[in-house]
């Protein structure tokens, strides 16, 4: 595949070294590559030490970073009463029951997340082969099945972030947009590490995190120091 000119340019500005750089220098680096026409997101890529294999090592879960990610996500809730009126007013796209089932069912999936009431599981649970594919399947784990449903959209509205291990074991996420000021982009890619570091599994055994790198949708990664 060739190599654009402007990518040429980009690695031209990477040291050749691959050692792990401070956050703070990495994200000046990306800052200063050479940008396309839009507003990028920075992205991070933590590879962690777990068997992806075994259900306990499994790391998911969801959190609010401190400045945001610059995106207001496309929510859906599964409810009914109070916690439907909650929903609509914290700014949900979509509110239901069984109409909001049979639309999904029958394919719709224009949304970014869904979010159930716990007692509406009974009604979502058959939904799983469409929303599960498509990591779209409410769950406690990532706190996406709850009875705080004002709190959980506000939050998913604000651009909260969920993240899931792949199967090599790495964990990929956004943190903000490249237009951010780079304290806040750093400020947010620390969270987002402290957080991943504070749920290590307690059956992993010798390095949890093995490296760690950032970069911009269309930028080479770079390595950072945890």
């Amino acid at each position: 595949m060739a190599v654009t000119k402007r990518m040429r340019a980009m690695l031209a500005k990477k040291p050749e070294s691959e050692a792990p750089m401070p956050i703070a220098d990495a994200v000046a680096l990306l800052k200063s590559f050479p940008p396309p026409k839009f507003d990028q997101s920075v992205e991070i890529h933590m590879r962690l030490g777990i068997d992806p294999k075994q259900a306990d090592q499994i790391v998911r879960g969801s959190l609010v970073l401190p400045h945001g990610i610059g995106k207001s996500k496309r929510v859906v809730v599964f409810a009914k009463g109070n916690m439907a009126d909650d929903a609509r007013a914290a700014g949900a796209e979509e509110v239901g029951a069984d109409e909001l089932a049979k639309k999904i069912k029958e394919g719709w999936t224009d949304f970014d997340v869904c979010i159930a009431a716990p007692d509406m599981m009974g009604l979502v649970g058959p939904l799983g082969k469409v929303l599960g594919p498509r990591g779209l399947m409410p769950s406690p784990r990532a706190g996406t099945v709850t009875a705080d449903i004002r709190k959980t959209v506000s939050e998913y509205k604000a651009g909260k972030v969920e993240f899931r291990n792949d199967p090599t074991g790495i964990v990929h996420a956004v943190v903000g947009k490249s237009s951010f000021d780079s304290t806040k982009i750093a400020e947010n890619i620390r969270a987002f590490i402290d957080y991943i570091m504070s749920l290590q599994p307690n059956s992993v055994r010798g390095q949890y995190v093995k490296s760690i790198s950032i970069s911009l949708t269309m930028t080479p990664g770079v390595m950072i120091a945890a």
